[in-house]
């Protein structure tokens, strides 16, 4: 048995965590099964898994938990009737010239009838298997351009954070440079003296 692990958590076994519990909920399971199913594949806990979907996963998948809550519902209209219910349609399908001949067993008749039903509800939900397909595609799509854009986001904040200190590095070694020239005038100025000529005008004299 492989040990626990504890290691964070990749952006491929984030989207395997989301995969699995969709398809719990639309298959109507419960996510403590999709936790678990995740966990043997990941060997991790389930209790860690379902801590990483409660607390960031889930926050990314809202349309998509609400998409398979519908096909879930969707799925259970088209639900297969039991024996009893398959009877229940056929007899009340009859019509009252058939209904004589229900003591001796189920018409042809209302045996296609049920049958042309069933093929017409097939049809429909293959139709939602498609649609259901092609969502579940484009919100693959949309979560790998979502961590493009999370990448790109991440690697222009690094860009800006170094300019910054570009910058107040910049400034500083301008402040230094004002400071010393600053420095050197008030220094050079403390150099001049200044003295009588012999006409009685003072005159400047560097020290």
């Amino acid at each position: 048995m492989s040990p626990t692990r504890q290691d964070a958590w990749s952006q491929d076994e984030d989207l395997l965590l989301a995969e699995v519990v969709l398809r719990h909920i639309r298959e109507g399971g419960t996510q403590l099964q999709a936790f678990e199913e995740v966990g043997k594949q990941l060997s991790r806990t389930s209790a860690a898994c379902g801590f990483r979907w409660n607390s960031f996963v889930r926050k990314q998948y809202k349309s998509g938990i609400e998409l398979a809550k519908k096909q879930r519902k969707e799925l259970k209209k088209q639900s297969i009737p039991t024996d009893q219910e398959i009877t229940n349609e056929i007899v009340a399908e009859e019509t009252p010239s058939s209904a004589a001949a229900r003591s001796e067993g189920i018409t042809f008749q209302a045996v296609v009838r049920y049958l042309e039903n069933l093929q017409k509800q097939a049809a429909a939900a293959s139709s939602i298997e498609e649609s259901r397909d092609k969502s579940i595609q484009k919100i693959k799509e949309l979560e790998k351009k979502s961590y493009s854009l999370a990448a790109e986001n991440e690697r222009l904040a690094k860009n800006l954070k170094a300019i910054e200190e570009d910058y107040r590095s910049l400034i500083e070694i301008m402040e230094r440079a004002r400071k010393m020239v600053v420095l050197q005038e008030e220094d050079r100025q403390q150099k001049v003296k200044f003295q009588m000529d012999k006409n009685g005008n003072l005159e400047r004299v560097e020290k």
